[in-house]
């Protein structure tokens, strides 16, 4: 267990030294002049060279680069090109956003996703087989900003002209002022990744618990006369989870590293948003902390995923 632990942190710190060389080629080795992007169009050659021996970027490339890794290794991610705030302090400021919208989000797409392909795999071929496999394909084509937008639609404006106002159009309330309207303000972000993402998971649980049904053990546990919720949930829904487990450590990761749609369309201030932002205004120390942060949670989320299959399927064999 504790070779195939170190292997795996091993690899992991592996593609995250890859992420960020690549943020480092793209955004400073390549050919363009990242002073004049900072200075402005209008800045003088003088103020370019200042700028530019205030990045850093008359030192050679390999320099730059070395001074980038030691900086990330320290948790530096730089100072923004605009305000001149640090990349960390920004993140601390706007990863609770996406946190809460992340956590929550998966708490409802797990619930009604796993739930929805317990009961049609249950079902199969029935009426609600059908209907939950219908509902599932169609929000799964449906686009998240689409849905966010039907939401605000009808769930806030609509209800809003009839006298009813409990859904706020958008905005942040931090748990700690007020849990309760900490939720209020989340629930439509919640719904709006919940329920095309639950889609997905519905199909994968339907599809891995019928190939589990099917399995000899199965049928062993019918013949010595075990109730049919028992088998379900006892040993056919364990062996089921292994694909949603990774499937949710991808969701989760990339999540947390910030819901650009659902918080620009929400107008949360979190990661996503804030990336967006810093791309329209090319801060690249903001790009590319909020890069190499959702690289590192992605990294993580999979690193969890690989211990969380060693519980749930014995047959996992970790040396």
């Amino acid at each position: 267990m504790i070779r195939f632990l170190l292997r795996r942190v091993a690899w992991s710190l592996l593609v995250v030294w890859v992420v960020a060389t690549s943020v480092f080629v793209v955004y400073f080795a390549v050919p363009h002049d990242v002073a004049r992007l900072v200075a402005g169009r209008q800045a003088s050659e003088q103020t370019i060279r200042i700028v530019r021996t205030r990045l850093g970027l008359d030192r050679p490339v390999y320099v730059q680069y070395l001074s980038f890794l030691g900086r990330l290794s320290r948790g530096d991610l730089g100072e923004s090109f605009l305000t001149q705030e640090r990349v960390t302090t920004i993140v601390a400021r706007d990863f609770p956003v996406t946190a809460s919208l992340a956590a929550g989000s998966a708490v409802l797409w797990l619930v009604m996703g796993v739930g929805a392909g317990v009961i049609a795999a249950r079902r199969r071929g029935s009426r609600t087989d059908r209907v939950i496999t219908g509902l599932a394909l169609g929000f799964y084509s449906m686009p998240p900003f689409l849905l966010g937008q039907l939401l605000l639609f009808f769930l806030f404006f609509r209800l809003y002209m009839a006298g009813i106002e409990f859904f706020p159009p958008g905005s942040y309330v931090a748990f700690s002022d007020s849990p309760l309207q900490w939720a209020r303000f989340l629930v439509l972000p919640w719904l709006s990744i919940a329920l095309v993402t639950a889609a997905t998971y519905s199909r994968l649980t339907r599809s891995a618990m019928l190939d589990v049904l099917e399995e000899d053990y199965v049928r062993t546990a019918r013949a010595k006369g075990l109730t049919e919720g028992r088998i379900t949930y006892r040993h056919v829904l364990r062996s089921s989870l292994t694909p949603v487990v990774s499937q949710f450590g991808i969701d989760l990761g990339g999540l947390l590293g910030g819901a650009i749609v659902t918080e620009v369309v929400f107008g949360l201030p979190g990661l996503g948003r804030e990336a967006v932002q810093a791309i329209t205004t090319q801060d690249l120390p903001i790009v590319m902390g909020v890069t190499i942060l959702s690289a590192v949670l992605v990294v993580a989320a999979n690193l969890g995923v690989d211990l969380v299959h060693a519980l749930l399927d014995p047959r996992v064999r970790l040396e």
